[in-house]
C-alpha cells in the first residue's frame, strides 16, 4: 500500500502496528520530512472495521488538530461534558465541562479515527504493509517479517500493542513491567440502538456494574460486569437486555432503547506499565508501553499523547543528531501515564463493589463493607465541589 520500499535501504523509522499510536506517529513524522514504514499484521478492512473507544480528551484533539489530523472528528465528531451515577440510593448528573480545568470530551468512534489517520498518512506519501507478521525486532535496528521481507530503519516504533512483538523485545532484554488484575471483566456490547440517555450513564447495582456509552445517532456501546471466564456466546440479546434494565433500574428511570446486537466481547480488566517504554534503536508507544483497563477511557488518549512525544524526540534524534530528548521520553511520558493510571484505578474502585460470588452470603461481613465503601465514594462525589473538580481534572485530562 502506498510505495514500496527496498529491503536494502534503511528507512528512518520502522513503525510496528497501524493502530491509533503508529498512524499519529507516522502521520507526525512525514509531516516533518522522515522516511517511515508501517508493518501491520492484519489486513486494512480489520484495521478500520475494529470498533474500540471513542472518547478523545482535550488534548488529544489539540494534538490532531495542530498536526491536520482532525478533519473528520471536528466534522462529525460530538463535544460530550455530563455523565450520570445510578444506584439504589438515585441517580444524579455531573456536568464536568462546568468543573476542574472546563474540559470536554469529544465523541468520535476509534474506527473513524483510524480510517481518518490511514488516508492522511497515504496522501502524505506513507508506506504501509498490512498482513505483515513482524516476527523479530533485532538490536540493529532490522525488523524480520514472516514473508521474508525484512527492513530495517535507524530506529524502530513499537505500536503493536501489549501482545506485541515490540513489547516482548524490550521484556527479552530485562525491562521490568509493573501489573495489576483489577479482578474484574466486563462483557462489551455494541448495538444498533440510539443512546439512551444524553450522558455516559455508569449504574452501580448489586449484580454488578452497568455502563452506557454514546457512539453515534445510531449506535451505543454498553458494557455489563461479569464473572471472569465468561464465555459471550453464553450471553444471547434477550439475556443482555433484561440485565441491562434490570442494572439501570429501568422501572424507576424509565426504559433503554434496544436493537440489534452488533458485537459482544469479554474484556478482562487489566493495567500494566514497562518501567521503561525504550532504549537505543527501539521506542514504545500505546499498549505496547503500558496497557490500561478501560474503566477511565484513557488508552487512546495515551496513546496519542505518547506518540506526539516519540515523534518529536526521533524528528530531534534524525535530523539534528541530538538523542537527548528520547532520553527524556520516559520522564517526559511515564508520570503523566501513572496519573492516568491513578484514576483508572479509582474508578475501577468507584464501580465495581464486592464480586457476585462475594454477595451470595448476604451476611458476610467482608461483602457488606466493601459495598458501603462503594456508595461512600459515589457519596463524596455527589455532595462534594472539591471531589467533582478532582474528578473532572482526571477524567478529561492527561
Amino acid at each position: 500500500m502506498g510505495k514500496r520500499f527496498d529491503p536494502g535501504v534503511q528507512v528512518g523509522v520502522v513503525i510496528v502496528g497501524a493502530g491509533p499510536a503508529g498512524l499519529v506517529l507516522g502521520n507526525l513524522l512525514l509531516d516533518r520530512g522522515i522516511d517511515c514504514v508501517i508493518l501491520e499484521r492484519r489486513g486494512r478492512e480489520a484495521v478500520e472495521g475494529r470498533a474500540r473507544a471513542g472518547f478523545l480528551a482535550a488534548h488529544s484533539v489539540r494534538v490532531l488538530t495542530q498536526h491536520g489530523l482532525a478533519d473528520g472528528l471536528l466534522a462529525r465528531g460530538h463535544t460530550h461534558r455530563t455523565c450520570l451515577f445510578r444506584s439504589e440510593h438515585g441517580e444524579f448528573t455531573l456536568d464536568y465541562g462546568e468543573l476542574g480545568r472546563g474540559e470536554v470530551h469529544t465523541v468520535y468512534p476509534q474506527q473513524e479515527l483510524v480510517r481518518d489517520l490511514l488516508a492522511e498518512y497515504l496522501r502524505r506519501g506513507g508506506e504501509i504493509r498490512f498482513d505483515t507478521e513482524v516476527e523479530e525486532i533485532s538490536e540493529g535496528g532490522r525488523v524480520r517479517t514472516s514473508d521474508g521481507t525484512d527492513v530495517t530503519g535507524r530506529y524502530v516504533a513499537g505500536c503493536d500493542g501489549h501482545r506485541g512483538v515490540a513489547r516482548a523485545t524490550m521484556t527479552a532484554h530485562g525491562t521490568r513491567t509493573a501489573r495489576w488484575d483489577h479482578g474484574v471483566s466486563w462483557l462489551a456490547v455494541l448495538v444498533e440502538a440510539p443512546p439512551s440517555m444524553e450522558a455516559v450513564g455508569y449504574a452501580l447495582h448489586e449484580r454488578g456494574f452497568a455502563g452506557h456509552m454514546a457512539r453515534t445517532a445510531t449506535v451505543t456501546r454498553y458494557y455489563l460486569q461479569c464473572p471472569r471466564g465468561t464465555d459471550p456466546a453464553d450471553w444471547s440479546a434477550d439475556r443482555i437486555w433484561a440485565e441491562l434494565e434490570t442494572r439501570f433500574r429501568v422501572d424507576e428511570f424509565g426504559m433503554l432503547k434496544d436493537g440489534p446486537v452488533l458485537e459482544k466481547a469479554v474484556v478482562d480488566l487489566r493495567s500494566d506499565v514497562l518501567d521503561a517504554p525504550g532504549d537505543g534503536r527501539l521506542w514504545l508507544a500505546g499498549d505496547a508501553a503500558g496497557l490500561i483497563s478501560p474503566s477511565a477511557a484513557k488508552g487512546a488518549n495515551l496513546a496519542v499523547l505518547q506518540a506526539e512525544r516519540l515523534a518529536q524526540a526521533l524528528v530531534s534524534a534524525l535530523k539534528h543528531a541530538d538523542e537527548s530528548d528520547l532520553a527524556r521520553y520516559a520522564a517526559d511520558c511515564l508520570p503523566r501515564v501513572w496519573r492516568a493510571h491513578e484514576f483508572s484505578h479509582w474508578m475501577s474502585g468507584l464501580l465495581h463493589g464486592p464480586s457476585a460470588e462475594d454477595t451470595e452470603n448476604t451476611v458476610d461481613a467482608r461483602a457488606r463493607y466493601g459495598r458501603a465503601l462503594q456508595y461512600a465514594r459515589l457519596d463524596s462525589l455527589r455532595t462534594s465541589r472539591a471531589h467533582q473538580d478532582f474528578f473532572a481534572e482526571n477524567y478529561t485530562g492527561i
